[in-house]
Protein backbone atom coordinates (compact mmCIF):
# COMPACT_ATOMS: atom_id res chain seq x y z
CA UNK A 1 0.00 0.00 0.00
CA UNK A 2 1.68 3.43 -1.23
CA UNK A 3 2.18 6.11 1.32
CA UNK A 4 -0.52 8.60 1.45
CA UNK A 5 -0.19 12.16 -0.53
CA UNK A 6 -3.93 13.91 0.45
CA UNK A 7 -5.87 13.45 3.87
CA UNK A 8 -8.86 14.81 3.78
CA UNK A 9 -10.98 15.44 7.31
CA UNK A 10 -15.08 15.93 7.39
CA UNK A 11 -15.75 18.00 10.22
CA UNK A 12 -13.67 21.08 10.67
CA UNK A 13 -15.01 21.43 14.53
CA UNK A 14 -12.79 21.47 17.69
CA UNK A 15 -11.13 17.89 17.10
CA UNK A 16 -11.28 17.89 13.26
CA UNK A 17 -9.04 21.67 13.11
CA UNK A 18 -6.43 20.03 14.62
CA UNK A 19 -6.05 17.10 13.01
CA UNK A 20 -6.49 19.06 9.79
CA UNK A 21 -3.63 21.37 10.87
CA UNK A 22 -1.50 18.46 12.42
CA UNK A 23 -1.64 16.48 9.16
CA UNK A 24 -0.76 20.14 6.37
CA UNK A 25 2.26 21.40 9.61
CA UNK A 26 3.72 17.63 8.49
CA UNK A 27 3.43 17.84 4.86
CA UNK A 28 0.36 16.26 4.01
CA UNK A 29 -2.30 18.32 1.46
CA UNK A 30 -5.19 18.42 3.83
CA UNK A 31 -8.63 19.10 3.08
CA UNK A 32 -10.73 19.68 6.27
CA UNK A 33 -14.64 19.35 4.96
CA UNK A 34 -18.01 20.99 6.96
CA UNK A 35 -20.93 22.23 5.66
CA UNK A 36 -20.91 25.46 7.91
CA UNK A 37 -19.81 28.00 6.98
CA UNK A 38 -19.76 29.56 10.52
CA UNK A 39 -17.84 26.16 11.16
CA UNK A 40 -15.30 26.61 8.47
CA UNK A 41 -14.74 30.72 9.61
CA UNK A 42 -13.60 29.95 12.99
CA UNK A 43 -11.27 26.38 11.98
CA UNK A 44 -9.54 29.22 10.01
CA UNK A 45 -9.47 31.57 12.61
CA UNK A 46 -7.93 28.79 15.66
CA UNK A 47 -5.68 27.44 12.69
CA UNK A 48 -4.09 31.17 12.43
CA UNK A 49 -4.09 31.95 16.03
CA UNK A 50 -2.44 28.65 16.17
CA UNK A 51 0.35 29.08 13.57
CA UNK A 52 0.97 32.82 15.09
CA UNK A 53 0.99 31.48 18.56
CA UNK A 54 3.98 28.80 17.11
CA UNK A 55 6.14 31.64 15.51
CA UNK A 56 5.56 34.24 18.86
CA UNK A 57 7.01 31.11 20.53
CA UNK A 58 10.20 30.52 17.71
CA UNK A 59 8.17 27.15 16.86
CA UNK A 60 7.68 28.09 13.02
CA UNK A 61 8.76 31.05 11.26
CA UNK A 62 6.26 33.02 9.23
CA UNK A 63 7.23 30.92 5.91
CA UNK A 64 7.00 27.96 7.22
CA UNK A 65 3.51 28.98 9.06
CA UNK A 66 2.60 29.89 5.49
CA UNK A 67 3.17 26.77 3.65
CA UNK A 68 1.45 25.17 6.20
CA UNK A 69 -1.74 27.51 5.48
CA UNK A 70 -1.32 26.67 1.71
CA UNK A 71 -1.45 22.83 2.49
CA UNK A 72 -4.94 23.12 4.31
CA UNK A 73 -7.75 23.59 2.07
CA UNK A 74 -11.31 23.97 3.67
CA UNK A 75 -14.35 22.80 1.45
CA UNK A 76 -18.09 22.76 1.69
CA UNK A 77 -18.94 20.17 -0.76
CA UNK A 78 -17.95 16.36 0.12
CA UNK A 79 -17.71 14.90 -3.01
CA UNK A 80 -15.02 17.49 -4.16
CA UNK A 81 -13.55 17.79 -0.78
CA UNK A 82 -12.49 13.65 -0.72
CA UNK A 83 -12.03 13.25 -4.40
CA UNK A 84 -8.21 12.00 -4.34
CA UNK A 85 -8.10 11.61 -0.71
CA UNK A 86 -6.10 8.26 0.64
CA UNK A 87 -7.03 8.87 3.69
CA UNK A 88 -10.58 9.97 4.63
CA UNK A 89 -10.98 10.70 8.67
CA UNK A 90 -14.14 11.58 10.02
CA UNK A 91 -14.72 13.95 12.69
CA UNK A 92 -18.55 14.57 13.18
CA UNK A 93 -20.63 14.74 16.40
CA UNK A 94 -20.75 11.28 18.51
CA UNK A 95 -23.79 9.72 16.77
CA UNK A 96 -24.45 6.26 15.25
CA UNK A 97 -26.73 7.37 12.85
CA UNK A 98 -24.81 10.46 11.27
CA UNK A 99 -21.60 8.09 11.17
CA UNK A 100 -23.18 5.33 9.36
CA UNK A 101 -24.76 7.68 7.05
CA UNK A 102 -21.71 9.39 6.13
CA UNK A 103 -19.75 6.61 5.93
CA UNK A 104 -22.26 5.59 3.33
CA UNK A 105 -21.68 8.48 1.17
CA UNK A 106 -17.85 8.38 1.78
CA UNK A 107 -17.46 4.66 0.33
CA UNK A 108 -20.00 5.82 -2.86
CA UNK A 109 -17.48 8.98 -3.03
CA UNK A 110 -14.37 7.58 -2.46
CA UNK A 111 -11.79 5.48 -4.50
CA UNK A 112 -12.13 1.88 -3.41
CA UNK A 113 -8.56 2.00 -2.22
CA UNK A 114 -9.20 4.93 0.05
CA UNK A 115 -8.79 4.07 4.09
CA UNK A 116 -12.32 5.41 5.77
CA UNK A 117 -11.26 6.38 9.56
CA UNK A 118 -13.61 7.26 12.46
CA UNK A 119 -12.57 9.28 15.10
CA UNK A 120 -15.46 8.69 17.34
CA UNK A 121 -14.59 8.68 21.12
CA UNK A 122 -17.17 5.64 22.09
CA UNK A 123 -18.47 4.31 19.02
CA UNK A 124 -16.86 1.03 17.58
CA UNK A 125 -16.05 1.09 13.61
CA UNK A 126 -17.68 -2.46 13.75
CA UNK A 127 -20.88 -0.90 14.49
CA UNK A 128 -20.41 1.18 11.18
CA UNK A 129 -18.30 -0.67 9.33
CA UNK A 130 -21.77 -2.35 6.99
CA UNK A 131 -22.01 1.22 6.44
CA UNK A 132 -19.49 -0.04 3.33
CA UNK A 133 -18.52 -2.07 0.92
CA UNK A 134 -14.92 -1.89 2.08
CA UNK A 135 -14.38 -3.80 5.62
CA UNK A 136 -10.66 -4.43 4.71
CA UNK A 137 -10.15 -0.28 4.81
CA UNK A 138 -11.96 0.97 7.43
CA UNK A 139 -11.02 1.36 11.25
CA UNK A 140 -11.14 3.48 14.26
CA UNK A 141 -8.45 6.47 14.56
CA UNK A 142 -9.23 8.27 17.70
CA UNK A 143 -6.91 11.42 18.35
CA UNK A 144 -6.95 13.46 21.75
CA UNK A 145 -8.11 17.22 21.78
CA UNK A 146 -4.59 19.25 21.78
CA UNK A 147 -2.81 17.17 20.04
CA UNK A 148 0.22 19.19 20.20
CA UNK A 149 0.13 18.78 23.69
CA UNK A 150 -1.35 14.96 24.20
CA UNK A 151 0.37 13.53 20.37
CA UNK A 152 -1.27 10.03 20.76
CA UNK A 153 -3.45 8.19 18.24
CA UNK A 154 -5.49 4.94 19.34
CA UNK A 155 -5.91 2.78 16.20
CA UNK A 156 -8.32 -0.47 16.16
CA UNK A 157 -9.17 -2.66 13.90
CA UNK A 158 -13.29 -3.43 12.61
CA UNK A 159 -14.00 -7.08 11.60
CA UNK A 160 -11.70 -7.31 9.21
CA UNK A 161 -9.36 -4.52 8.99
CA UNK A 162 -6.57 -5.43 6.80
CA UNK A 163 -2.53 -5.32 8.40
CA UNK A 164 -1.94 -3.57 5.36
CA UNK A 165 -4.37 -0.79 6.11
CA UNK A 166 -3.73 -0.95 9.65
CA UNK A 167 0.53 -0.52 9.00
CA UNK A 168 -0.72 2.33 6.15
CA UNK A 169 -2.28 4.42 8.82
CA UNK A 170 0.05 3.17 11.68
CA UNK A 171 3.10 5.04 9.58
CA UNK A 172 0.73 7.88 8.21
CA UNK A 173 0.42 8.55 12.40
CA UNK A 174 3.88 8.12 12.86
CA UNK A 175 4.79 11.25 9.75
CA UNK A 176 2.77 13.46 11.57
CA UNK A 177 3.98 13.42 14.79
CA UNK A 178 1.94 10.77 17.15
CA UNK A 179 2.25 8.06 18.53
CA UNK A 180 0.32 5.45 17.37
CA UNK A 181 -1.17 2.60 20.05
CA UNK A 182 -2.42 -0.30 18.25
CA UNK A 183 -6.10 -1.86 20.52
CA UNK A 184 -5.58 -5.34 20.32
CA UNK A 185 -9.21 -6.12 21.02
CA UNK A 186 -12.41 -4.43 20.35
CA UNK A 187 -12.89 -1.84 23.29
CA UNK A 188 -15.44 0.77 23.39
CA UNK A 189 -13.33 3.59 24.81
CA UNK A 190 -10.05 2.16 23.31
CA UNK A 191 -7.24 2.61 26.02
CA UNK A 192 -7.15 5.85 27.84
CA UNK A 193 -10.59 6.90 27.08
CA UNK A 194 -11.93 3.81 29.10
CA UNK A 195 -9.62 5.33 32.43
CA UNK A 196 -10.96 8.93 31.42
CA UNK A 197 -14.18 7.51 31.14
CA UNK A 198 -14.22 5.99 34.96
CA UNK A 199 -13.39 9.65 36.36
CA UNK A 200 -16.00 11.27 34.15
CA UNK A 201 -18.54 9.13 35.78
CA UNK A 202 -17.74 9.39 39.02
CA UNK A 203 -16.61 13.07 39.34
CA UNK A 204 -19.91 13.87 37.80
CA UNK A 205 -21.60 11.69 40.33
CA UNK A 206 -20.16 13.21 43.59
CA UNK A 207 -21.36 16.50 42.72
CA UNK A 208 -24.51 15.18 41.37
CA UNK A 209 -25.04 14.00 44.35
CA UNK A 210 -24.14 16.00 46.51
CA UNK A 211 -20.98 15.24 47.94
CA UNK A 212 -18.96 18.17 47.06
CA UNK A 213 -19.08 21.20 44.39
CA UNK A 214 -17.30 21.06 40.61
CA UNK A 215 -14.85 23.61 41.80
CA UNK A 216 -13.38 21.34 44.30
CA UNK A 217 -13.47 17.97 42.64
CA UNK A 218 -11.03 20.14 39.82
CA UNK A 219 -9.27 21.48 42.88
CA UNK A 220 -8.18 18.23 43.96
CA UNK A 221 -7.31 16.80 40.70
CA UNK A 222 -5.04 20.09 40.02
CA UNK A 223 -3.38 19.51 42.76
CA UNK A 224 -2.87 16.31 43.14
CA UNK A 225 -1.72 15.60 39.59
CA UNK A 226 0.05 19.35 38.85
CA UNK A 227 -2.06 19.28 35.66
CA UNK A 228 -3.74 22.30 34.97
CA UNK A 229 -7.03 21.66 34.22
CA UNK A 230 -9.37 19.57 36.33
CA UNK A 231 -12.09 16.96 35.15
CA UNK A 232 -14.63 19.82 34.80
CA UNK A 233 -12.68 22.28 33.14
CA UNK A 234 -11.39 19.39 30.65
CA UNK A 235 -15.26 17.89 29.74
CA UNK A 236 -16.53 22.18 29.52
CA UNK A 237 -13.06 22.42 26.46
CA UNK A 238 -14.14 18.92 25.03
CA UNK A 239 -18.02 20.27 24.69
CA UNK A 240 -20.58 19.05 27.22
CA UNK A 241 -23.13 18.48 24.48
CA UNK A 242 -20.28 15.69 23.36
CA UNK A 243 -19.64 14.61 26.60
CA UNK A 244 -23.60 13.85 26.96
CA UNK A 245 -23.54 11.94 23.76
CA UNK A 246 -20.42 9.95 24.84
CA UNK A 247 -21.96 8.79 27.99
CA UNK A 248 -25.13 7.94 26.23
CA UNK A 249 -23.13 5.28 24.17
CA UNK A 250 -21.76 3.69 27.11
CA UNK A 251 -25.05 3.85 29.18
CA UNK A 252 -26.70 2.09 25.88
CA UNK A 253 -24.08 -0.11 25.58
CA UNK A 254 -24.37 -0.94 29.40
CA UNK A 255 -27.96 -0.24 30.58
CA UNK A 256 -26.95 0.76 33.87
CA UNK A 257 -28.77 3.43 35.59
CA UNK A 258 -25.25 4.30 37.43
CA UNK A 259 -23.97 4.79 33.75
CA UNK A 260 -26.94 7.41 32.61
CA UNK A 261 -25.81 11.07 31.93
CA UNK A 262 -26.44 12.53 35.58
CA UNK A 263 -28.22 15.94 35.81
CA UNK A 264 -25.92 18.06 36.25
CA UNK A 265 -24.57 17.52 32.54
CA UNK A 266 -28.16 16.96 30.99
CA UNK A 267 -29.95 19.96 32.52
CA UNK A 268 -26.97 22.11 30.92
CA UNK A 269 -27.03 20.59 28.12
CA UNK A 270 -31.10 21.15 27.79
CA UNK A 271 -30.06 24.91 28.24
CA UNK A 272 -27.56 25.30 26.06
CA UNK A 273 -24.42 25.92 28.58
CA UNK A 274 -22.12 23.77 26.55
CA UNK A 275 -18.90 24.65 28.12
CA UNK A 276 -16.41 26.88 26.28
CA UNK A 277 -18.04 26.77 22.67
CA UNK A 278 -21.19 28.88 24.51
CA UNK A 279 -19.45 30.80 26.63
CA UNK A 280 -20.71 28.72 29.81
CA UNK A 281 -20.59 25.41 31.31
CA UNK A 282 -19.32 24.15 34.75
CA UNK A 283 -17.52 27.49 34.55
CA UNK A 284 -18.12 30.76 33.05
CA UNK A 285 -15.97 32.16 29.85
CA UNK A 286 -13.24 33.85 28.65
CA UNK A 287 -11.42 34.16 32.04
CA UNK A 288 -12.91 30.96 34.04
CA UNK A 289 -12.41 31.18 38.00
CA UNK A 290 -10.04 28.23 38.03
CA UNK A 291 -7.35 30.42 35.95
CA UNK A 292 -6.86 32.90 38.64
CA UNK A 293 -3.57 31.96 40.45
CA UNK A 294 -5.90 32.61 44.05
CA UNK A 295 -8.56 30.28 42.78
CA UNK A 296 -6.23 26.83 43.82
CA UNK A 297 -6.00 27.93 47.42
CA UNK A 298 -9.86 27.63 47.56
CA UNK A 299 -12.34 30.29 49.28
CA UNK A 300 -13.23 31.19 52.86
CA UNK A 301 -15.50 28.50 54.40
CA UNK A 302 -19.12 29.67 54.47
CA UNK A 303 -20.30 29.00 58.30
CA UNK A 304 -23.84 29.10 57.46
CA UNK A 305 -23.78 32.54 56.64
CA UNK A 306 -22.42 33.32 60.06
CA UNK A 307 -18.97 35.60 60.88
CA UNK A 308 -15.88 33.48 61.74
CA UNK A 309 -15.40 32.73 65.36
CA UNK A 310 -12.01 32.80 66.92
CA UNK A 311 -12.27 29.66 68.71
CA UNK A 312 -8.06 29.74 70.19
Amino acid sequence: MRGFQHICVVGAGFLGTQIGLQCAAHGYRTTLVDLSAAAREKSQQVVTDELNRRIAEGLHDASESSAVQARLTYHDDLEQGVSSADLVIEAIPERLDLKRALFAQLDALTDSKTILATNSSSIKISAIESATERLDRVLNMHFYGMIWDRPMVELMRGSATSDATIQAVYRCAQRIGVTPLVVDRESTGFIFNRVWRAIKRETLHLVNDGVTSHENVDRAWMIFTGMKLGPFALMDRIGLDVICDIENVYYRESGLERDAPPPILTERVARGDLGCKTGKGFYTYPNPAFEDPQWLKGEVYPLMGSPATDLS
